[in-house]
């Protein structure tokens, strides 16, 4: 199953994809976490430490992969078709929750040369992962419409469109659902997060009815989670209304996949 959380930055994307892929993985399920987002920090989400990520390289600056996948014999001329078993096998990481992390990173193209190899990379490799493996894969997407533009969210099973109550949330929650829809993404639901109160919850609420998409789950603003990332410490350690509450958006999630 192939889950992509989407949403305008700052609306809880990443809070909700490591949580919901911590739960997961405490299931039993074999899980795989993508961060995809252009500032990845999902794996504090999953438990781990800042010195833990500074290790991690991302695939778009592994130069040694990029080369080996796309370099041929000719100078300026790259592969556009290679296989990619092999960099989810080694180069993704065990987090502490159970979870095992890929993080994409982001292509700097500005006085690096040409970006077009390490695109490729990572489409393949997102590719692959969306249409041929049978875990649980989480896609913590970068904020935004951009991710819809390049395809790179096709082939889900769910489209979880995260959202606060402020009015820019919701305009591009309603643009990322709209988009959605014409790519052919199956199953789009919204999910209204950090709600205070009835008037959060209603305006919400509206938006989804407007789109004809269910709304999949109502996460509470939740003191105990801020002071909790203040403080540094990985929400999939706490037991509060929030968490709780992504449990349910779990159970959504299996019985859409049933119906």
């Amino acid at each position: 199953m192939k889950i992509a959380i989407t949403g305008k930055g700052g609306v809880g994307k990443t809070f909700i994809s490591g949580t919901l892929a911590c739960q997961y993985a405490s299931t039993g399920h074999t899980t795989i976490a993508i961060d995809a987002d252009t500032s990845p920090n999902l794996g504090l989400t999953l438990g781990m430490t800042e010195s833990d990520l500074d290790k991690i390289i991302p695939i778009a600056e592994n130069t040694s992969i990029i080369e080996e996948k796309t370099k041929t014999d000719y100078p300026g001329v790259f592969k556009l078709v290679f296989t990619v078993d092999d960099i989810i096998t080694n180069q993704s990481v065990q987090t502490p929750c159970g979870v095992s992390l890929l993080v994409m990173g982001t292509v700097k193209s500005m006085g690096s040369g040409c970006a077009c190899p390490a695109n490729s990379v990572i489409r393949n490799l997102i590719g692959h992962m969306i249409t041929e493996t049978d875990e649980i894969i989480i896609m913590d997407m970068e904020a935004g419409i951009e991710h819809l533009g390049r395809g790179t969210a096709e082939h889900v099973d769910v489209m979880l469109i995260v959202t606060d109550a402020h009015q820019a949330s919701l305009l591009t929650a309603e643009r990322i659902a709209r988009l959605a829809r014409e790519g052919g993404i199956p199953r789009i639901a919204l999910v209204a997060n950090r709600v205070r109160g009835e008037e959060s919850f209603t305006h919400i609420s509206n938006i989804a009815s407007s789109l004809y998409v269910p709304l999949a789950a109502v996460i509470p603003y939740d003191e105990e989670i801020v002071n909790a990332g203040v403080r540094g410490i990985s929400p999939v350690y706490c037991n509060t209304p929030a968490t709780q509450a992504i449990s349910h958006l779990l159970y959504w999630i299996e019985g859409a996949l049933e119906s």
